[in-house]
């Protein structure tokens, strides 16, 4: 499937703070792979990158399991998806160029990750922020009267 690449912009902001902090910094990790630098500086950046990715996704889930969300299964199973992508490229780029590591990375946040988040992220937002609303409700103290 060939994906359009995106940068980051503020057309994928999901209106959860914490969330939207986490997306930005990962754009902001793949544009650090450039083919200029050596290998050792780019492997120790992608696996900053995986874990990176492994807490986000984590988090994501947990908050989504919180407030029941009823598209969790197929979410997690989008995530396995792109960590099985992810961790592929790790073990694939010993033998790659710099460039080809670039360029899978790119690929993998500015493709397949900016479509996650247009798609799938976005979905799952409104469940989110009407648990916190209820949350909020219920825990507001009441007037005294």
């Amino acid at each position: 499937m060939k994906l359009e690449l995106a940068e980051w912009s503020s057309k994928i902001l999901v209106g959860l703070p914490n969330i939207d902090a986490q997306h930005r910094q990962l754009f902001d990790l793949a544009a650090t792979f450039t083919s200029d630098g050596d290998q050792i500086r780019v492997m120790k950046s992608l696996a900053m990158l995986t874990e990176y990715v492994k807490v986000h996704l984590r988090e994501e889930e947990q908050m989504m399991a919180a407030c029941n969300y009823p598209g969790l299964e197929a979410h997690r199973e989008l995530h396995t998806e792109f960590r099985r992508m992810l961790f592929t490229l790790l073990e694939n780029a010993k033998r790659m160029t710099l460039d080809e590591i670039a360029d899978e990375v790119k690929y993998l946040i500015n493709g397949w990750f900016y479509n996650h988040i247009m798609v799938a992220d976005f979905d799952y937002v409104p469940s989110v922020k009407s648990a916190s609303a209820a949350a909020l409700a219920t825990t507001e103290p009441r007037p005294a009267g």
